[in-house]
């Protein structure tokens, strides 16, 4: 317990103080050059597969080899030693260890035996479901992750997919059952080039790519006096993850140079045996001036460049959808609102004139019938035509005394439009970050990092609309709102990441959140966040005050006509919502491949995502504009919530959305993986309501104050 406790206070610290000066580089800077000889630290990180969301630590799989704790001169480390974290490599589930393995700059190795390690029945049961599962494995020199190198279509250009399969099945001939094989040799790739500037005058070198090769050799090929295989290129027969029962009921045979089990029956987990697994592993150094150390990741994404055309396709989409509503605003919407509002104005003008035409009908004399009879008709004419303008000031101009009556559960809607103001500058920061290249792939944990910081520090944004709306509602304790609006968000979010931990704690999953980790991110809340949330409210509250009103509420509600069925509440959300999704929906396809498909998370076209973000922005606030004033005009003046579920509306259908990503492209197995995916994508959807509602809110809120502040009302 007092380890976990000072894990979690020293990673707090490091992300505090640490992370934002070294655990970073910005592409082109912090190069670190080797000379020859020296020793290049190989860490080893997890273990992560496509089809499920639970990842382990390399060192806890049950047939790696076991740290040693020998002194590496490289760095300074110990093997076995555990690498400081930043927050956001612990929340996304590594665990980075230095290895045993000996790496020396431009030194090539043959072979070399890292370990013979013996495995239990038990152990290689989950052995056998890891590999099963497509699990691959995470190894790291010089912040790069080991990747496996293929080629495109064409052949004509190389790319790396991050991490290596830590074996494969193949089906017997015979039986039709699987067999399972581990890859216990890994051939070492390191790709360097000659460092720029003085330390290239010093014979110092760059690395610029890692690959690794695994390869099975079993346990019957020719070794030589080390414990290597003599021939690691002919392999006569693989490493098969098998111990023989100590009863069957058929014979071991033999064809191929394989073994066949023809009616093979497992001992239970408790059996005696075992296996041993020889470890095994070469290096070869290999000089590339073909590749730029401040280019040296492109090579992990080469094979997903042929995706710039699709997001291209995506912005003009957006560009579209998102011109066409513009143009409606434009023309439908401010030319028909200038019209009512000339006629209202102008109907109020025929009040004075019908009260004037009154007055001077009384003061005219009995002796003047004739010139009287004359006036009173050019009166009723007068009187005709205003009455007939006021007659045409309807729809939205007749609900100025109940526009901006307090809606219910107001109390609740100024927590949330300050979260979601809160989530709103979050995630513009990470955006531009990534846009910037300050947030890339070489920024281990980065974004998860920089969003927490920007999420506590965005603390002070959420108070101050918070209460600002709050007073508008005409509230009175800031103090309780502001406490509402610190607890209730991050509240629920903690607490479901919480119960959810418990299922992966007892997976023993590395994806796990440490408890101290834990206890960290609850100081970062309530310590930091809860306190910027009171100043943002005091500021808010006090200072800045409540939005000025147009219009006087009056005492008595207007009754409400009867709407049509798309213009309430639940259909006009959706309906509504139909316009955004349709702006994002091609990007969210690469959202979703790097978040659920594509473990190791290099999302990298922030750019991209940076124009659909802004296109998706003007949309929310034109497609909630358009429908509030709709609403407005069917005399329905309930559009507060309306405005925060239009504006939040397309997050039903982004759920949908997971739900078929789910259910077609990925290949997700087991309870507890698909119970995370589904928690996660519940709650990213209402992270993502909770700030596109917000945008609607205000976008409306500035709207409609805005028309009924040109109208004239007595």
């Amino acid at each position: 317990m007092i380890g976990e406790w000072r894990s979690g206070l020293f990673g707090l610290a490091y992300f505090l103080l640490l992370s934002p000066s070294t655990a970073f580089y910005i592409p082109g800077w912090s190069i670190k050059s080797y000379r020859d000889g020296e020793l290049v630290p190989l860490m080893v990180n997890k273990a992560y597969s496509d089809n499920t969301q639970l990842q382990f630590a390399y060192t806890d799989l049950p047939f790696t080899c076991s740290p040693t704790g020998e002194h590496k001169t490289g760095g300074g480390l110990l093997s076995g030693q555990s690498v400081p974290l930043n927050l956001g490599e612990v929340l996304r589930g590594d665990r980075i260890i230095t290895s045993d393995m000996e790496l020396a700059m431009t030194k090539n190795t043959p072979c070399t035996l890292l370990c013979n390690k013996e495995v239990s029945r038990r152990d290689l049961r989950w052995s056998k479901e890891l590999i099963r599962d497509g699990y691959v494995a995470e190894w790291i020199v010089d912040n790069l992750p080991g990747a496996t190198s293929f080629v495109t279509a064409d052949k004509k250009r190389k790319y790396y997919a991050s991490g290596f399969k830590l074996g494969y099945t193949e089906a017997s001939s015979k039986t039709g059952r699987l067999r399972y094989y581990l890859n216990n040799h890994h051939t070492i790739v390191i790709r360097y080039r000659r460092a720029p500037g003085r330390a290239g005058d010093r014979d110092e070198k760059i690395i610029v790519g890692f690959e690794v090769y695994p390869k099975s050799i079993g346990n019957g090929n020719k070794k030589d006096s080390s414990g290597c295989p003599v021939d690691i290129q002919n392999v006569g027969q693989p490493l098969e993850l098998y111990i023989a029962p100590n009863k069957t009921s058929g014979i071991e045979l033999k064809y191929d140079g394989l073994s066949y089990h023809p009616d093979e029956i497992e001992d239970d987990d408790n059996s005696p045996g075992s296996l041993s697994i020889p470890y095994t592993y070469s290096v070869h150094f290999r000089e590339d001036d073909s590749i730029e150390w401040a280019h040296r990741w492109d090579l992990y994404f080469v094979n997903q460049e042929g995706g710039s055309r699709i997001h291209w396709v995506a912005i003009i989409n957006s560009l579209i959808i998102c011109g066409l509503l513009t143009g409606v605003v434009m023309i439908i919407l401010a030319r028909t609102i200038h019209s009512d509002i000339n006629k209202g104005n102008f109907a109020e003008e025929g009040k004075h004139r019908i009260k004037r035409a009154k007055a001077k009908g009384d003061r005219q004399t009995t002796g003047l019938l004739s010139q009287g009879a004359d006036a009173d008709d050019n009166d009723e004419d007068e009187m005709s035509d205003d009455g007939e303008a006021l007659e045409e000031a309807t729809g939205w101009k007749l609900l100025h005394g109940d526009v901006f009556r307090k809606p219910e559960a107001g109390i609740l809607l100024a927590p949330l439009v300050g979260s979601g103001m809160q989530l709103f500058f979050m995630a513009m920061g990470l955006v531009a970050l990534g846009a910037l290249g300050v947030l890339n792939p070489s920024f281990r944990g980065g974004f998860i990092s920089v969003g927490v910081g920007l999420f506590i520090f965005a603390g002070l944004f959420s108070g101050y609309f918070s209460a600002r709306v709050f007073k508008s509602f005409d509230g009175t304790d800031f103090r309780a709102n502001a406490i509402v609006t610190a607890l209730l968000f991050p509240g629920l979010i903690f607490g479901l990441i919480f119960i959810l931990n418990l299922f992966v704690w007892a997976q023993a999953s590395s994806t796990a959140i440490p408890f101290g980790t834990l206890v960290a991110i609850l100081f970062l809340w309530l310590c930091i966040q809860v306190p910027l949330v009171y100043v943002g409210s005091y500021y808010g509250f006090h200072k800045a005050g409540a939005w000025e009103h147009p219009t006087k509420t009056t005492t008595v509600p207007r009754q409400v006509p009867r709407q049509a069925w798309y213009s309430k509440s639940i259909q006009a959300a959706l309906l509504a919502g139909l316009i955004p999704f349709a702006v994002i929906f091609i990007e969210l396809l690469f959202v979703f491949q790097s978040l659920w498909h594509d473990k190791s998370g290099y999302y990298y076209v922030f750019g991209f995502l940076a124009v659909v973000s802004a296109i998706l922005v003007v949309t929310i606030a034109e497609v909630t504009i358009v429908s509030i004033y709709a609403q407005l005009c069917a005399e329905n003046y309930h559009w507060w919530w309306q405005s925060f579920f239009i504006g939040g509306g397309s997050a039903f259908w982004v759920f949908l959305y997971s739900l078929w990503y789910y259910f077609f492209k990925l290949h997700i197995s087991g309870f507890v993986s698909s119970m995370l995916f589904f928690a996660y994508s519940f709650m990213a959807c209402c992270v993502y309501g909770l700030l596109t509602g917000t945008i609607g809110f205000l976008s409306a809120y500035a709207f409609v104050r805005r028309i009924y502040s040109a109208i004239k009302i007595d």
